[in-house]
């Protein structure tokens, strides 16, 4: 089976700042140190069943205050067909973000910027400086004549910032959002917290422009169980459909609970509800739908 893995970070600590993996800097996760050190593309290993066709480098952090270098460097030392998705800071002066954007959008592997979310959500989504920034991505995005891509990573447990996030994609048409790990669904799916979950993927669905990314289960729980992925994979196919649903990795993240990027990928793909699926079906979660949506030339 053919798989693009849509997020993934690949880490060069010799050349870049990664300020975040830095034991004194949040977030302060006991076992962080185990992914402190570099990753290539090398250490995306494969068995002969399973074959990575290419990928999507989410940014890590390895300059945001110059994150061209980030992509440049990938550009430089990948030989898989691949996109980046650079780190841009949505706050910066209009002239700021577009001098960012431009330098960014040199480079061939450039497809998208992430500016995480996460507790800010909706403070950064109401903010007019933000609004004007998403309208100059939206612009750029229709001068080149391609979808470009804004990575949405935050919980969607809450409905105010999932309703302000609604309203940025409504008036940015030009602008794919990808929901990064599906939104992080509760752990525990018998509470209210995981029906709000549910409610706002619903409405994030009713947008054409917007896709999802089956992802970063670790980031709930190291010791998530099979079930409680299956009943959120279940959930995720019946509201997004085959053609709007990815399965990814988060490497090496995934290494808090696997052993290695094969291990993580053979869970997913045994994974009682995958196994009920379609070839074809199969295909658009692990391959079609991230080579389309990234615009991978594989």
């Amino acid at each position: 089976m053919k798989i693009i893995d849509p997020h993934l970070h690949l880490f060069a600590l010799a050349k870049g700042d990664y300020h975040w993996l830095k034991p004194e800097n949040p977030p302060f996760w006991p076992d962080k140190a185990r992914i402190n050190k570099a990753y290539t593309e090398q250490d995306l290993a494969l068995q002969p069943s399973l074959t990575l066709a290419g990928f999507v480098h989410i940014e890590a952090g390895f300059d945001n205050q110059q994150p061209w270098r980030e992509l440049s460097y990938l550009e430089q030392t990948c030989n898989k067909p691949f996109r980046a998705i650079a780190a841009i800071d949505f706050t910066l002066s209009s002239q700021q973000f577009n001098e960012c954007l431009n330098e960014l959008a040199l480079l061939t592997s450039f497809i998208g910027v992430r500016h995480i979310l996460d507790e800010q959500a909706l403070s950064l989504l109401s903010n007019q400086q933000v609004l004007a920034n998403f309208n100059t991505f939206n612009e750029l995005a229709n001068q080149r004549n391609e979808t470009l891509v804004f990575e949405a990573q935050l919980p969607l447990t809450e409905h105010a910032p999932a309703n302000a996030l609604c309203e940025v994609i409504s008036d940015n048409t030009n602008i794919a959002f990808i929901i990064n790990h599906a939104g992080f669904p509760p752990g525990n799916i018998e509470t209210i917290e995981w029906q709000r979950w549910q409610s706002n993927l619903l409405k994030l669905s009713g947008y054409p422009h917007v896709a999802i990314k089956c992802s970063g289960w670790e980031m709930i729980n190291r010791d998530y169980k099979q079930d409680w992925l299956t009943q959120n994979l279940v959930l995720i196919f019946n509201t997004f459909g085959k053609d709007r649903m990815m399965l990814a990795s988060n490497f090496p993240l995934c290494l808090f609970s696997h052993n290695n990027y094969q291990d993580y990928w053979q869970s997913i793909i045994s994974n009682e509800f995958i196994t009920t699926l379609s070839t074809q079906e199969k295909s658009a979660l692990c391959y079609d739908n991230a080579l389309r949506w990234y615009a991978i030339n594989c």
